[in-house]
């Protein structure tokens, strides 16, 4: 902050003295200064632009330093200014009290040109000295919340939790899961007839709603892979009903994006059962999950039909109550035989 830069307003209903303060900060190179001639219209200043500096006098009609004092040390806006209080050298107890009520400073009648220079400079000092560590606590604030945000769009929120509790994030086991993987129909094909702006924009769009039905469902997004979206139930949000919470959502998911350009068809595969969750990687590193109920999702993909979930008829049998499906007879699962397959299309 330079000298042309500090904003100061004298508050004096003395006249001289207004001149005298103003006529001598401006020898000393302070040119941007207000003036109040009473405690009310200082108040009213103060509200109306911020100031660097406030020189204050303490003996004045209607509202005197004292309150003035008070009401700006009260104010959470204003309390950070630094006062400078203005009295008389035998007004040595009402000094006293000016600085345990929150005052930077004093001046004593009549004005010396050289106290006047250091107390007006120590004071602005001190406020620029305490406006840097504001701006830094600031940045450091705005720093951590990007930090978090990044790694709440690399990690499900519980993880982020435990990694700033403990540091780390434990590798599990879980017992049940409900794993969920979908892919667009026909996006290769898609790319190859669109500009890239255009495929960025609509599957930034398309993903994002995806991510917000998960939320919804109280499920975890994990990873995109290309166009393949992968998400899990129950796996560190707790979910009443994962498998049956995992199918909802995989319908929900089909349903909004035939309503978004370029009224996307999507297949979704779902297995359900344990799993190994955790972190890997240094550079880019992500949370995972493993296992065979993550292969057999993955597989089951290619066998659903736009807008249904395909699953094993063995997961069915949990829900079939709540869930109607039709069969897909038996299919040869690679790394996995033969498996029961079908596909939910409506939950009751």
């Amino acid at each position: 902050m330079t000298q042309k830069d500090a904003r100061i307003l004298v508050v004096d209903d003395n006249e001289d003295n207004r001149f005298t303060l103003k006529r001598r900060l401006k020898k000393l190179g302070y040119g941007n200064l207000e003036i109040a001639v009473h405690g009310r219209d200082a108040l009213e200043k103060m509200q109306e632009q911020p100031f660097d500096l406030i020189l204050l006098d303490i003996m004045m009609p209607e509202m005197d330093g004292y309150e003035v004092l008070e009401t700006v040390k009260r104010d959470m806006q204003l309390r950070h200014i630094p006062i400078i209080m203005i009295s008389a050298a035998d007004q040595l107890e009402s000094v006293v009290k000016c600085i345990e009520l929150g005052a930077e400073d004093f001046l004593p009648k009549p004005f010396n040109a050289t106290l006047l220079r250091a107390r007006v400079s120590a004071s602005l000092e001190k406020k620029a000295l305490r406006d840097q560590e504001q701006a830094y606590r600031a940045q450091i604030v705005a720093e951590k919340k990007r930090t978090d945000e990044l790694l709440h769009s690399i990690i499900p929120a519980m993880a982020v939790q435990e990694l700033k509790q403990t540091g780390v994030v434990r590798p599990r086991n879980f017992d049940a899961v409900g794993i969920l993987f979908c892919d667009i129909v026909g996006f290769t094909a898609y790319c190859d007839r669109n500009l890239p702006e255009t495929v960025v924009a609509h599957l930034q769009a398309l993903i994002e709603t995806f991510e917000q039905i998960v939320d919804d469902f109280q499920m975890e997004k994990i990873k995109t892979i290309g166009d393949a979206f992968m998400a899990t139930s129950g796996l560190l949000r707790p979910v009443e009903a994962p498998l049956l919470t995992a199918v909802r959502c995989g319908l929900e998911m089909s349903r909004a994006a035939r309503e978004m350009e370029p009224n996307w068809e999507v297949r979704i595969g779902l297995h359900f059962g344990p799993v190994v969750a955790g972190i890997v990687g240094k550079q880019q590193f992500l949370y995972d999950v493993w296992g065979d109920t993550v292969n057999i999702a993955a597989r089951l993909v290619e066998h659903s039909s736009p807008g249904a979930v395909a699953m094993t008829a063995a997961a069915w049998q949990e829900i079939q109550d709540e869930c109607e499906a039709r069969s897909l007879g038996v299919i040869d699962i690679k790394g996995k035989g033969k498996l029961d397959v079908v596909e939910a299309f409506a939950v009751r």
